[in-house]
């Protein structure tokens, strides 16, 4: 018997899976007796009654306890949050930051992609509501996260506080009562410098008609009771409006954030917003359809006015329209009937001949690069050149102002891979993909010439 859907892994898996299937009801009772008691008090011929308040808010509490071993209690008049979409944005924000610490700071290609248990990471929920289920889910799974939370209802935040306790969380998540009419993001009154990632699941409607008219001549009701406060499901503009407001506090505070981000409720929201950040020069941003079974279906965009990239499958995660689909930020070489050892050779060599920092590690068969600006065009030679002459020093390592590019370039065999890491600049990331690839043709033709 299905509904939502269903992680396949014990609470102490190091790294849990996104949900990605219905939940088997039956499954759940034999792991939970007070669910086992909602679910038959709920079934009738066969069929669950999605509109029963103590079903809904049991399934969401045995999901956690079974799953997350997280125990919350819940007023009957505010949002009961289904676990598995807020679950999966969550594990989504994990990818995110995983895949764009600052790992060149020491180039070591080993620590790419995998939570460093050594990095404090923290991060802030826009609207924790009464469950306080983000930041819950976000400690339980990661020891090294922090939280803080925001609210500006303070009912909501009551039993918030409330969970955090039951769950012996008070030393990671600090909750702050706002005000609808002050910051969304107030580091000020959080007394932090900077974040590492913001987080919120807005109200999606901009008024009541909004709401109802999402429902009419469609046929359908919601599949669950709706038990939100006005607060929670209505906010100007909606959801877009609410990203709009972020946006424009995240242009204020800029890299002091790393990843601000925002869930939406509708498509075409999150298609409007993503056309203002590309016409806003925003380059450095995700998408992720946060879809879990067969029915809720969300998406998450994510932006950065730093430079670190994250991996293609993390910004372009899920079943995504191309409408809100970043740029890639891998581009890939083919060298027909050449294996990984040839291609490594040649890589190397032709790295050690730019002036910048390069890393090589044979046993990966991959490497890393870091630079400060193009060193590899006709005109960045010519500069160099002309330097030379004039005894000019003129370093290209990342030590003498900001990276402008970095990447790891991965050998296979009939194949590398450039992976985009860091840089502001996509012109700069395509130039030298473009340079490696023309080297590799002119190596590869001396090759086939000389066989």
């Amino acid at each position: 018997m299905d509904g939502q859907t269903e992680n396949t892994k014990t609470p102490t898996s190091r790294e849990r899976p996104y949900y990605a299937r219905n939940i088997e009801f039956y499954h759940l009772a034999s792991r939970d007796a007070d669910f086992r008691v909602a679910l038959k008090a709920a079934s009738k011929d066969g069929f669950i009654d999605f509109q029963d308040e103590g079903f809904v808010l049991q399934l969401t509490k045995s999901l956690l306890k079974a799953d997350f071993g997280l125990t919350i209690e819940m007023p009957s008049d505010r949002l009961c949050p289904p676990v598995p979409v807020r679950w999966n944005y969550i594990r989504w924000l994990q990818d995110l930051i995983d895949n764009s610490g600052p790992w060149s700071d020491t180039n070591d290609i080993s620590i790419l992609d995998v939570n460093e248990p050594r990095r404090r990471v923290t991060g802030l929920d826009i609207g924790v509501g009464a469950s306080c289920i983000y930041s819950l889910l976000a400690c339980a799974s990661r020891p090294n996260w922090h939280m803080y939370g925001t609210d500006i209802d303070e009912h909501s935040l009551g039993f918030a506080r409330a969970n955090v306790s039951a769950n012996g969380l008070l030393h990671r998540i600090t909750l702050l009562k706002t005000t609808s009419s002050g910051p969304l993001i107030p580091l000020e009154g959080l007394e932090v410098s900077g974040l590492d990632f913001v987080m919120t699941n807005p109200p999606f409607y901009s008024s009541s008609e909004d709401m109802k008219a999402s429902y009419a001549g469609k046929n359908i009701t919601p599949s669950a009771v709706c038990l939100g406060a006005e607060n929670e499901m209505i906010c100007p503009g909606g959801d877009l409006g609410f990203a709009m407001r972020i946006f424009g506090e995240s242009l204020q505070l800029r890299e002091r954030v790393q990843w601000f981000s925002v869930m939406f409720g509708r498509l075409k929201s999150a298609e409007t917003f993503v056309t203002h950040l590309k016409t806003s020069a925003v380059t450095n941003f995700a998408a992720s359809d946060l879809q879990a079974g067969f029915k809720t279906k969300r998406w998450v965009i994510a932006w950065s006015h730093q430079g670190f990239r994250p991996r293609n499958d993390v910004s372009r995660h899920g079943e995504l329209v191309r409408s809100i689909m970043p740029d890639v930020s891998v581009q890939t070489i083919t060298l027909p009937r050449q294996d990984a050892k040839w291609a490594g050779k040649i890589v190397n060599d032709i790295m050690n001949g730019l002036n910048l920092v390069w890393q090589w590690q044979p046993l990966h068969h991959a490497g890393a690069m870091c630079c400060n600006r193009d060193v590899w065009s006709r005109s960045a030679r010519r500069k160099r050149k002309f330097d030379e002459t004039q005894s000019v020093v003129n370093p290209a390592g990342p030590e003498a102002s900001e990276v402008a590019l970095a990447v790891i370039i991965a050998c296979k065999d009939e194949a590398v891979e450039v992976r985009w890491l860091r840089g502001r600049d996509r012109l700069i990331f395509e130039s030298f993909c473009g340079k490696l690839k023309r080297a590799m043709g002119d190596r590869l033709k001396v090759l086939h010439e000389a066989a």
